[in-house]
């Protein structure tokens, strides 16, 4: 991407939007021990100074990282995508989990497009591959539950909170999320769960064949990311897209 950015720039280019479905580096946002470099940061200050001048993404890992690039960011979200999957779905009695508080916000979002009550996870991280979760805040007991996160990696986290809701005997849970990078077997562990009924991730990464796994739905970005693209191609607001939840 960089050397597209430079070699468009050096095309004189009126402008350079960089489309970026899944920001990867947008989980290195912080210092969390010495020493150790900010790739977020570092990776936005490189795109802009490759040529990029506005960067089109989806639900980017925290807030603060549309902060460490200089130019325009337009920060889209998939929770209309999400939530128009579970819409034709029997939700009657269902309850939205958060497995963390930080996407608490996210999920209280997406629990009112489906006209559901939220709840989240108290969620502790020991370490890079380890984290566990005390107590759910709010009621789900004997209750259908949406667990909703903005991307699951190795799915430590889901998996802990799936044991957290089975004390609470939850009598099924859908796991659904925008990032379905699913490493390290993340989607067979969290499949082979036995109240797991479904998995539902997008494509804004390549996702793995849902034909291998019969619990898992891939669902489109597309239209999302080509009405914006559209938008600021002809000089229309983009914020109806990414404010509408």
């Amino acid at each position: 991407m960089l050397l597209m950015l430079d070699a468009a720039r050096g095309a004189s280019a009126a402008r350079v939007t960089a489309v970026i479905p899944h920001y990867a580096y947008a989980r290195s946002d912080k210092k969390h021990m010495p020493r150790v470099s900010i790739g977020g940061r570092m990776v936005a200050d490189l795109l802009v100074s490759a040529g990029a001048s506005r960067v089109l993404t989806m639900t980017l890992h925290s807030s603060q990282v549309h902060g460490f690039f200089s130019v325009p960011v337009d920060h889209l979200h998939a929770l209309r995508e999400l939530a128009s999957h579970f819409r034709d779905q029997d939700l009657s009695g269902a309850v939205v989990v958060s497995p963390d508080l930080g996407n608490a916000k996210s999920a209280a979002a997406f629990a009112s497009l489906l006209g559901l009550p939220v709840a989240a996870g108290a969620k502790e991280r020991i370490d890079d591959h380890t984290v566990r979760i005390t107590s759910i805040i709010g009621d789900v007991d004997d209750r259908d539950v949406i667990v909703v996160d903005d991307e699951i990696a190795r799915g430590t986290t889901v998996i802990e909170l799936l044991a957290k809701l089975r004390e609470h005997r939850v009598k099924s849970v859908r796991v659904a999320c925008t990032h379905g990078l699913f490493a390290d077997g993340a989607l067979e562990k969290i499949a082979a769960a036995p109240e797991v009924s479904e998995i539902v991730c997008t494509n804004t990464l390549p996702p793995p064949d849902a034909r291998e796994n019969g619990k898992l739905t891939v669902l489109s970005v597309a239209p999302a990311l080509a009405e914006a693209i559209r938008r600021i191609h002809v000089g229309e607001s983009v914020s109806a897209l990414f404010g509408q939840h």
